[in-house]
């Protein structure tokens, strides 16, 4: 079963860019030779991988043709010593499925994942050393890996590999690993379970091949060419066996703008082209038509905090510093704000913009500001501002000023808990924003999907209890090509997610969810919530969590508990009769020795009562743009789950704040699930502890 858990899911995005060799450049006096695409996606030559990287952050979306194949793909430089790259392949030559009822006249479709590890930075001596794999998870089109060289010499860059599996078929060369243990002579075929498992024991055996080429960058910069020797024969291509009149490919690479075109001849017989679009996940950035941070003069406020001008003091706050006010405390020499940050989502930038204001409409005799940052009415994090240390970092009057060593994050204060008594607190909430939903390689078309919007809304009776719902209204999809409802495929398992389709093909407009939600700071770093209600698209019940999580600290945890009942996709209101008890353990590790990057991990019951870990990894960009991955591994066996084996997913999380001409906070995610079975699967709860407690150490912005 394909991709039917139906989430927005836009784009199967792993990215890549220019590799940046100025540095090197100019230590050894140099031109740089950059990096393109081969055709599988990923930096190469034409057909075969090279052991250079690009930019950590770059993203390069490349569609290629190649007679047989059409290649859709995204190359992503996740660190400087790791690329990785998402590929879907059309297979010409063969039908989705001999079954015209099922996936009509539709050719063939495969997905397929690539990874590569740099193991030696080249320097002016040694070359540079990676190893890959290729298609290691899944059917295995294209399985292989390799081991690879790379050497600059002025304009041009060479290249020497090893490769096993699809790389290697042509076996040119001995196997050195044959010669030190014979299970590494012959070359398993199949693969395990029912596809999705990365088949580790077939790496680096079988055949092997020498395999590489040349790259030079001409004296016209836009223009590289490249001549490759392969290791392949075509001999079982899933595309049939294809002719090979030579071993040798010619082709170029011309760039324009953020673009890269390439022109191929391969196998002595075949024409081949492409093209990439190339950026940079940690540059991307907007325009914003925002005023800078108020200015501080050099004139004294000399005056008391009864003539402090409150109205004019919370205008500022909001229009200036997205700050919200709900309340303040304020002492001769000490005053306490609490309120919401609404616009800016680096903590640096929204609390310079907000200490610039109070130092501006305070008197001098306030030396401390506290700024208590609030979710909903629940307080988050406290910033203790020194403000005699902020005006002289403000008023540049240090030789390397510096605000953030005026200031420092901390818990909640038992005075500022005591004096917190928020106003206005209650009230009617509504929103609405636009939905994207997208599946990619459906039996009936390759891609289909769904557009609308979600109506949200609800009341708050006191900031920290409330009731909301969602209501979604389909307004353009082609949903309606479905031929299936009901996978059916054969399980053992409870049909927890595979009938998604009944629920986002049945009516245009549908209740997403309808729930009733408290939460609150419950003691010093311990938060927690309960819910009940419709809580998904596809389950309803009651629930609660409570999440560990001190103020800037690498490290959280917790566990949350729910008993769901499924919900009906013929009415709204109504249930199915199955009931599940569902709940995790969940840590959430940000590690020092990987920067920008969130480990969660979480053990527990899944909806269809299978019982395992989940394990998340995700990397954020400097855009504030977060790309994970996740997988799921429970006691259900890969006969039992079904078509992939296991439940993993990617997906791509963005700031609004890309889109907006004004600072805006919150992100939209964009999973991409290759396939959706019942096996691994959680709840999706409306609200989580660890985003709504962010602010305390954050992760994504």
């Amino acid at each position: 079963m394909k991709t039917y858990y139906l989430v927005p899911i836009t784009a199967a995005l792993t990215i890549a860019s220019n590799v940046n060799a100025e540095a090197q450049s100019e230590e050894w006096n140099i031109s740089p030779v950059g990096s393109s695409l081969m055709v599988h996606g990923g930096t190469g030559l034409i057909q075969t991988p090279t052991s250079r990287m690009l930019a950590e952050g770059d993203l390069r979306l490349n569609y290629t043709d190649n007679d047989e194949y059409r290649f859709w793909s995204a190359t992503l430089q996740l660190f400087p010593w790791m690329q990785t790259t998402v590929r879907y392949t059309d297979v010409r030559t063969q039908l989705y499925s001999p079954f015209p009822g099922f996936s009509g006249d539709q050719t063939l479709k495969d997905k397929g994942i690539d990874v590569k590890f740099r193991l030696l930075e080249e320097s002016y001596y040694l070359p540079e050393l990676s190893v890959g794999f290729r298609d290691f998870g899944g059917t295995g089109f294209f399985e292989s890996e390799f081991i690879g060289l790379s050497k600059q010499a002025g304009n041009f860059n060479f290249h020497v590999n090893m490769g096993w599996g699809y790389l290697g078929t042509s076996g040119n060369v001995s196997n050195p690993f044959c010669e030190a243990s014979d299970s590494y002579c012959d070359r398993p075929g199949g693969f395990t379970g029912n596809g999705g498992k990365i088949d580790y024991q077939r790496f680096f055996k079988g055949p092997a091949s020498l395999f590489g080429g040349i790259e030079y960058q001409t004296p016209w910069e836009p223009l590289r060419l490249k001549l490759e020797y392969e290791g392949n024969n075509y001999i079982n291509d899933r595309a049939g066996s294809l002719t090979q009149d030579s071993k040798w490919n010619f082709g170029a690479n011309y760039s324009w703008n953020d673009f890269d075109f390439s022109l191929n001849y391969q196998r002595g017989n075949t024409i081949g082209f492409g093209v990439s679009y190339n950026f940079n996940l940690h540059t991307l950035s907007q325009i914003k038509v925002d005023k800078p941070p108020r200015p501080l003069s050099n004139d004294k406020n000399e005056f008391g905090v009864t003539d402090i001008n409150s109205q004019r003091l919370t205008q500022d706050l909001y229009y200036q510093a997205g700050f919200a006010l709900s309340t303040s405390h304020i002492k001769d020499n000490e005053v306490t704000i609490f309120g919401q940050q609404t616009s800016y989502r680096y903590e640096d930038e929204a609390t310079e913009r907000v200490g610039r204001i109070l130092a501006s409409e305070l008197p001098e005799s306030v030396d401390t500001y506290r700024i208590v940052n609030t979710a909903g009415s629940v307080p988050m994090v406290e910033t203790v501002v020194d403000a005699q240390e902020f005006k002289r970092q403000a008023r540049y009057e240090t030789l390397e000023p510096n605000l953030a060593e005026s200031y420092k994050r901390e818990d909640i204060s038992q005075d500022s808990l005591d004096h917190y008594n928020p106003k206005n607190t209650s009230g009617f909430f509504t929103g609405i924003e636009a939905f994207w939903i997208q599946t990619f390689g459906n039996p009936e078309e390759f891609y289909l999907y769904q557009a609308g919007v979600m109506v949200n809304g609800g009341y708050s009776f006191d900031g920290k209890t409330s009731v909301a719902g969602t209501i979604k209204a389909n307004l353009l999809q082609n949903f309606d090509k479905f031929n299936f409802t009901t996978d059916r495929a054969p399980s053992t398992l409870p049909r927890v997610r595979t009938n998604i389709r009944e629920y986002v093909s049945g009516s245009d407009i549908t209740m997403e969810n309808l729930y009733l939600h408290w939460n609150d700071r419950i003691a010093e770093n311990l938060y927690a919530q309960v819910y009940g209600g419709y809580l998904e698209t596809m389950y309803g019940g009651v629930g609660g969590e409570l999440l560990y999580r001190p103020v800037d600290s690498n490290l959280a945890f917790g566990f949350d508990i729910n008993y769901v009942q499924q919900r009906s996709w013929d009415n709204d209101l109504d249930f199915f009769d199955y009931k599940v008890l569902t709940g995790h353990a969940n840590v959430f590790w940000q590690p020092e020795f990987l920067p920008d990057t969130l480990l969660t991990v979480k053990v527990g019951q899944y909806l269809a009562k299978d019982k395992g870990v989940t394990i998340d990894f995700a990397k954020r960009f400097d855009s504030g743009i977060v790309v994970g991955a996740y997988a799921a591994i429970t006691n259900v066996s890969s006969e039992e789950y079904g078509e992939g084996s296991f439940t993993k997913g990617f997906y791509l999380s963005i700031p609004f704040d890309l889109f907006s001409l004004k600072p805006a906070k919150g992100s939209g995610k964009i999973p991409w699930i290759p396939i959706s079975r019942d096996g691994g699967q959680a709840l999706n709860r409306p609200i989580e502890l660890f985003g709504t407690t962010n602010e305390r150490s954050p992760f994504a912005r």
